[in-house]
């Protein structure tokens, strides 16, 4: 054998073997979890259950959002085509009926008694 001076080609040295040894247990650990996951149905489904829901979450609120923006324009509409006197009848009697919430109960709990009891008597 001689004494030339090691080259990049040469046989790696018993701490280099075990470092790339290491590298390579890394990857293929790497690569088994990857594999496992892809092969887990269950937690795909969770996680497309989870996106989706979030998903629906944002369409949810975007939609209210956008329903809530019509309503406001709609009352907007209406108040300003409706005549004056009409929107000082209807706010005074809105006034009323709060002041008066309980007896407005009662009377609403009574008819709906009434119609119901008047529906049980044809039905026989």
């Amino acid at each position: 054998m001689t004494n030339e001076p090691r080259t990049a080609i040469a046989t790696p040295t018993p701490d280099e073997l075990r470092e790339q040894i290491e590298r390579t247990r890394d990857g293929l650990g790497q690569t088994i979890e990857a594999l496992a996951d892809k092969a887990d149905i269950k937690a795909q489904a969770r996680e497309k259950t989870a996106a989706m829901t979030e998903q629906a979450a944002a369409t949810a609120g975007m939609v209210a959002d956008q329903i809530r923006t019509k309503t406001l324009h709609a009352a907007q509409l209406v108040k300003d085509t409706t005549p004056e006197p009409v929107l000082d009848k209807a706010g005074r009697a809105a006034s009323v009926v709060r002041a008066n919430r309980k007896p407005l109960l009662v009377a609403g709990a009574a008819l709906i008694v009434l119609l119901l009891v008047r529906r049980g008597r044809r039905s026989r």
